[in-house]
């Protein structure tokens, strides 16, 4: 079966081609990072601008020679969470494709597509995913922990309270003058800068919950940039290198991300864990991971760079299972900024 998705939540307007919910038979994406740059972040008018502008020729790259409409038996789209006009945009091109086409029309959350890749990237591996397992989505939208049951349930037991951690990673990177988007900044720029040369906050390390905050490693940043403390009063003048403050930055955000993820993995109990998203491409983050994971005995799967950051090959993939449980929708289908995912009160 295959199934043609389109992703366009935030600035990387994505079409493939998927068989079978694993075998990804073309992947196309277009990013923004161009249009956005001056900006030092996603403007939402101009994404929605870009979408429509960049659909109809990575909609035919996709298709290229190999592949025709009428050989695609369903069509998916991803319909929250996101910005709502770029959301829009890939909606209704999948409702006008299906209405064409005469064939079945899915619609994905994009969260629980990032949770799929991990179970896209092992199979392709010719591996499986030992459910139930524990999954890190963290990306400039988004950064949360998941119980995933199985392809079709996750569910949510801890999130950030204010920024996401790739929301953090461009905020910090303005302060310091690096390019946009921040986090392959930050990373270059760490690289020869030393984690240990500023003692930034690692908020909420060691609370009971799963939750995260980076807000705070943020304003400290700023805070140090000024030579200041939290409470405005004056510190040492002499402030570290851009490497040295980029590196000890992302060294704090790193610990939290992890010490979270192998506490939910501890506490219930599972020898699987994922990472997904965006920030997921940063190599500090898989290097750490793999390496408290493996003293934990616990198996770290991370998908490729090219599933990690916003795709529609995962967004097709995980179509391919909502179809055999039967979940398709109609052509009132609308887009929504938010997810359906709520957090569960228990621990």
């Amino acid at each position: 079966m295959r199934i043609l998705g389109i992703e366009s939540s935030c600035d990387e307007t994505a079409v493939a081609i998927v068989e079978d919910g694993y075998k990804i038979l073309s992947s196309v994406v277009a990013t923004q990072i161009a249009q956005h740059a001056p900006f030092g972040g996603v403007v939402p008018e101009v994404a929605a601008r870009e979408h429509h502008k960049n659909l109809p020729h990575v909609l035919d790259r996709a298709l290229s020679d190999e592949f025709k409409l009428e050989e695609i038996d369903a069509f998916a789209v991803t319909q929250k969470p996101g910005l709502i006009g770029a959301l829009l945009i890939g909606v209704s091109a999948a409702k006008s494709l299906a209405w064409r086409m005469n064939k079945p029309l899915i619609a994905i959350d994009h969260i629980d597509g990032h949770i799929y890749s991990a179970y896209q990237h092992a199979k392709n591996e010719g591996e499986e995913i030992d459910e139930p397992f524990v999954t890190l989505v963290v990306s400039g939208g988004h950064t949360a922990l998941f119980y995933a049951q199985n392809v079709l349930e996750n569910e949510l037991i801890g999130k950030t309270r204010d920024d996401a951690a790739g929301e953090a990673f461009d905020k910090v990177a303005a302060m310091l003058g690096l390019e946009y988007p921040g986090g392959p900044s930050i990373q270059k720029a760490s690289q020869t800068g030393n984690p240990k040369a500023v003692s930034f906050p690692r908020s909420l390390i060691h609370d009971d919950t799963y939750n995260f905050s980076f807000s705070g490693v943020k304003t400290a940043v700023l805070y140090y940039l000024r030579g200041q403390d939290a409470k405005g009063k004056r510190q040492n003048p002499e402030i570290a290198s851009v490497e040295d403050i980029a590196a000890s930055f992302q060294q704090a955000v790193i610990d939290v991300l992890i010490a979270k993820l192998i506490k939910a993995a501890k506490d219930r109990k599972v020898n699987v864990v994922s990472i997904t998203g965006g920030v997921a491409a940063n190599r500090l983050l898989r290097e750490k991971a793999e390496e408290k994971a493996s003293k934990a005995g616990i198996r770290l799967v991370v998908p490729p760079l090219d599933l990690c950051t916003d795709n529609a090959a995962f967004i097709a993939g995980l179509a391919y299972h909502k179809f055999q449980a039967g979940d398709l929708s109609d052509l009132y289908l609308d887009a929504k900024p938010y997810t359906h995912i709520r957090l569960n009160k228990r621990k």
